[in-house]
């Protein structure tokens, strides 16, 4: 068999390396994603954002989180789903946004502030006793001030924040067992579960055009 030949035949074998890594990168991707998606639709996420770096501001910041996170909370109570939990959100608005500036005034400070509910991109974060990956999620957003500080992001439902048994308050909102041992740390191979959200999110984002 001459040279030319062999040649050939290692790079149609280098060829098939790679389509098969290549299908393998997609198929966890895919399933990554898919993840992501299902926890995605089963959580409303809490993001506070400081008017600024200060340290004033950081602890303003962090007594607003505690103020509107123990109303949503109280308010969220009788949600059974991320939907209902939107929809009470939604109409609880103005209630949270003044219950903020209340918090806000009451520590000598003049900032505007608004309540929303959004959709916003959140980075992997990890919290006590649980991790939510990557990607897109709902969020009851407030925004002090000019809204340059750093941020606080928790999660609002189910109430993971505050809740002494996370497993059993995910359980409750809906949560698949697996889903529970996925973002509780106890399911093998999550840290690279949670890196490929990461990666397949920041390519879908380039392909929107950064979107």
């Amino acid at each position: 068999m001459n040279t030319a030949v062999k040649d050939n035949r290692r790079l149609r074998i280098w060829e098939m390396a790679l389509l098969i890594g290549l299908a393998a990168c997609l198929l966890a991707g895919t399933m990554a994603l898919g993840t992501q998606d299902r926890l995605s639709g089963k959580v409303v996420r809490l993001h506070v954002l400081a008017n600024s770096d200060s340290e004033e501001d950081q602890a303003l910041k962090l007594l607003v989180r505690d103020r509107v996170l123990e109303r949503a909370s109280a308010i969220l109570e009788e949600a059974s789903d991320r939907q209902e939990a939107e929809s009470l959100l939604r109409r609880a608005l103005p209630e949270l946004e003044a219950a903020a500036a209340r918090e806000i005034a009451a520590n000598g400070r003049a900032y505007p502030v608004t309540a929303e509910v959004v959709e916003a991109a959140f980075p992997t974060k990890e919290y006590e006793g649980f991790t939510l990956p990557a990607g897109r999620y709902l969020a009851l957003r407030i925004v002090i001030g000019q809204g340059a500080g750093q941020n606080w992001w928790c999660v609002v439902f189910p109430p993971l924040c505050v809740s002494a048994d996370v497993p059993a308050a995910a359980l409750q909102a809906g949560f698949t067992e697996d889903e529970v041992s996925l973002i509780t740390e106890e399911n093998e191979g999550y840290v690279l579960k949670f890196k490929a959200v990461e990666w397949w999110n920041a390519l879908r984002s380039a392909l929107d055009g950064g979107e």
